[in-house]
Formats: C-alpha cells, structure tokens, sequence
C-alpha cells in the first residue's frame, strides 16, 4: 500500500445535489475526522465500515450538513482505508472540503490514480481498469457493454487460461530438461504431443484476436460511413435526413460540398460516424479536387460506403464508372442509394441499376426510405457491433494477442528440430506477453499511459 493518502474530488464539476470528496490511504480515516463531526458519540476511526452517517462537514471558512461513510482496507475499492465525504452539490462547496483535506495532510490525487491503487493493490487486473475507463468514456451503449465485460475480467479469464496452459507446458519441459536420463520426452503429459497443445493455444489465441478484427474495433472506434457520389446527387441532403438536423449545406450548385462534413448517430447501441464527401468528378479547381482525393480516401477505407446516384435524372456514364470503383469499397457494406425518387414518375425505371445487386430507393427531401436505409444500418450494428465475454476491444490487447500467437506458432513450427531449452523461449515470452494485458508483466510505461486517460477523482 501507498504511504500516503490521497484527496479528489470524486464527482464532475459544477452544480448538483451532492458531490463527493475522496480520500484514500492510511491517515484517511484519520484526516476526516478532524473534518467530520457526526450526530451521535463515534468519531470517524470508530464508524462501522459501509455505512452512511450524518454530520457536520468543516472545510477551512464554512460548515455543511451531509455524510461520510468509511471502507476499511483491504475491502474496498483501493484497497486501502477509504473515506467519502458527501456534501451538498455545487463548486466552491467541494473545494473548500478538499482544501481542507489537503491543510490536513492529504496530497492531491493524480489523474486516475485511485484504480492505479486499486490495481497495484491487487484488487483490479489492469484489463479491468482498462474496462473502466471504457466505461467512463464510452460514447455508444455497446462501448459501455464492452468496458464493462473487461472490467468483469471475462477477457482477462480466457488470457489467463492460456497462461495456465502454457505454464503446465513450461514445467514439463523444464523436467525433461532437468532429468535428460529419464527420457522424459514420451512420458510427460506435458511433452506428449506437444505440436497439437500448442496449435490449440494458437486457436485460442485467433479465437480472442479476430474478435477484435471482427467487432471490438467497431464498438471502440464506431462504424464509418462514407457518403459519396457524384455532385449534386444529394448526399448533403442525406446526411441531414440521417443525423435528423441540418448539418451541412444543402445548395443546387455543383461541388457545395468541398470538405469533409461529419456527423454520428446509434443505432442498436452502436455507433455510427457518417461522412458527406465532395462530389466526385475530374475538376481544375485546385480546392475542389483537394476535396475529391479526400473523398476517394475516405470511401476507400470506410466500413460501409453508401453510393448516392440522382435518381431523378438518367444514368450517365460517369455514375456506372464511379459505381465500378466504389463497389469495391466498403468492408461491411456498399449500397447504392437512387435518391430523389419523389422526383420519378415510374420508379420502376429505376430498378435497371449499374449491375448493382444492393440498392435502395430514397428522397431525402420527403424522408421517402430513409427509415428502411438506418433499418439496413441497424442490421449491420446487429450482426458486427454486439459484444460477448471477452470481446477485445482495446488495441493494446490485438497487438499482445498477435505477438503471443507469433510467439507460439513459431514454436509449434520448431518444436521437433530444436533442443527443448530452445523451445522454452518462445513460451516464456508469449507467456509475458499476454501477461501485459492482465498487468502481471506490463511495465511502468505501458502502466502510466492507461492511468493517463482516468479523470481525476477515479
């Protein structure tokens, strides 16, 4: 345990009904009740653990009626002696109690350095604490279920049974290596068939690391969805009918749109970033065909693309060749979209489509379809955006995953033509390596850079 004790605010900042004041350390009990008066006879240090109590609140120039509770270590969530002083809402309120903290001996706290405590203490894995702060960042509903399966430690269960694994591995060869004249080879468990165990760690390891590839990405970064089109084709227009407000400019002169315009909305939980593009065409405007090779780039490694044709206007050749060369975009999904059909007389004339087997009718200025295009979204969201135990989601873990299953396939790959001593390298080091997503092997750096991205007070 720390030393000393630690003071923050544990609430965000501005008015509210009640903020709280944490301290945690060994004279936390001992600094608030020099702070805390309660009603009846019991001082701080003597308050059973986990309950609240009423009292007077003394900051450095006022008082405030509210109540304290305290956490003895090691059952709380630090580990160490916790108090929480709960005050009335409001700035200056919560400052003044924290300052005194501070007269008293408290140091303030670091940004996240409570979890830090909790996890150098034992009482998190450092996935845990990654899930945590997930959690406190999430942007999407899905994120908030991700952080919350790592802060469960659904992931952190299935690295450590690989890890337990590739310990037994470890030990028996370590015997063989120990007792040659045994000729222990064929013997141990642990040796028998070592090429299939090891294969079968790698399968695991796949298993976890295409989880990330397949959906963890798109919970933590969120879809992305490429508008694109030819100008004037009414992709302004869409993304104002997606987003449900008027984002970007909607004009009927060609090329309006030069830069990149964005927006997000949910669906199913999941997060979807849309992106309106300039109108892609050849162009000697110098800004204009800026705008287009941004929006070539953008289309070309968005997860869905969605490909606005006018339909209110015959096919030109210029909407089959883009056509030809958006289909190949879009890793989730492309789909045409013939906008402007409130325009058409016989929307059957547009079911002749620039051989594209996806489409969608829509008018984007009557919301004509728009419904059925986010139902198509949402079925994307449902298919790669839900989560399960142990979904990665964080990229420190795929590149841990990735190096380990490196680590051991090369192994498997070398396992019957170098000496055992050898063999041992490669397990060790996978070994560590996914023990720096549990934080049993992960070093001060990769430490304080996950407790950088806490807030202060957590």
């Amino acid at each position: 345990m720390a030393e000393d004790t630690i003071a923050a605010i544990a609430t965000a900042s501005g008015s509210g009904g009640v903020a709280v004041v944490r301290l945690s350390g060994a004279a936390a009990a001992e600094i608030a009740s020099r702070m805390f008066a309660p009603t009846g006879k019991k001082t701080v240090r003597e308050f059973l653990p986990y309950r609240l109590y009423p009292g007077i609140i003394s900051a450095e120039h006022f008082t405030d009626y509210g109540l304290c509770v305290l956490f003895r270590a090691p059952h709380s969530y630090t580990g160490e002696d916790v108090v929480e002083l709960h005050c009335h809402g409001g700035t200056q309120i919560a400052r003044g109690i924290l300052k005194k903290a501070f007269s008293l001996g408290a140091r303030p706290a670091e940004a996240g350095e409570f979890t830090k405590r909790a996890f150098l203490n034992g009482k998190l894995t450092l996935a845990a604490a990654e899930g945590i702060a997930d959690m406190i960042n999430a942007t999407s509903e899905s994120m908030i279920r991700a952080g919350y399966s790592l802060y469960r430690n659904e992931l952190s269960d299935r690295v450590r049974a690989v890890q337990e694994k590739l310990t037994f591995l470890l030990a028996g060869i370590e015997a063989g290596i120990d007792y040659p004249e045994e000729d222990l080879q064929d013997s141990l468990p642990a040796l028998r068939d070592i090429v299939p165990r090891l294969k079968e760690l790698c399968d695991a390891l796949n298993a976890m690391k295409g989880s990330y590839e397949r959906v963890g990405r798109l919970v933590k970064e969120g879809v992305s969805v490429a508008i694109a089109g030819l100008p004037n084709a009414g992709k302004s227009s869409l993304l104002n009918a997606l987003l449900g407000y008027d984002k970007a400019i909607v004009s009927d002169i060609e090329g309006t749109t030069r830069d990149i315009v964005e927006g997000e909305i949910q669906l199913k939980g999941v997060r979807f970033r849309f992106y309106d593009t300039a109108g892609i065409r050849e162009s000697g405007d110098v800004i204009e065909r800026a705008g287009v090779e941004r929006a070539e780039k953008l289309a070309a490694g968005a997860d869905i693309v969605l490909h606005v044709v006018d339909g209110a206007r015959p096919l030109r050749e210029e909407d089959r060749l883009l056509s030809a060369d958006l289909r190949r975009a879009g890793r989730l999904l492309h789909l045409t979209v013939y906008n402007k059909c409130d325009l058409v007389q016989g929307k059957g004339d547009l079911r002749e489509k620039l051989s594209a087997d996806d489409f969608l009718l829509l008018s984007a200025k009557t919301n004509e379809g728009t419904e059925a295009l986010l139902s198509r979204l949402a079925a994307v969201a449902a298919e790669y955006g839900g989560t399960d135990g142990g979904t990665v989601i964080e990229e420190r873990h795929y590149k841990a995953l990735v190096a380990a299953e490196e680590m051991l396939a090369r192994a498997a790959e070398n396992a019957q033509n170098i000496p055992l001593d050898m063999l041992t390298v490669d397990l060790s080091q996978a070994w560590q390596k996914l023990g720096e997503i549990t934080g049993e092997t992960a070093n001060e750096e990769i430490i304080g850079e996950i407790f950088s991205k806490f807030c202060v007070g957590k």
